[in-house]
């Protein structure tokens, strides 16, 4: 599951505009690590300090992913937890496409 998570986010997030930042996703014990500083976003796994981290299980990825979860709701639930730049979290939407 975990490779799937990490193939499909790197995917994404590569094709889709640089952020303007680094984000760090925490899915369980798997670490995305994007990048987007530059002219793209580069993704890898190296648990590097970002500008955002975003912490979450596979399972609510997953249903985020099929439109089961709202997104707010699942970070004003506790399902999602967000620490730094909010402005980075907002763009995550463009990387989950």
């Amino acid at each position: 599951m975990s490779n799937e998570v990490f193939d499909q986010l790197k995917e994404k997030a590569e094709a889709a505009e640089a952020i303007g930042g680094t984000l760090k996703f925490e899915v369980g014990d798997l670490i995305v690590y994007v990048d987007g500083s530059g002219n793209s976003n580069i993704v890898s796994q190296e648990n590097n300090e970002a500008d955002c981290t975003i912490a979450t299980t596979a399972e609510v990825l997953l249903d985020l992913k099929n439109g089961d979860l709202n997104p707010m709701m699942a970070v004003m639930g506790g399902k999602i937890k967000i620490s730094g730049d909010m402005g980075l979290a907002m763009k995550v939407q463009s990387l989950l496409g």
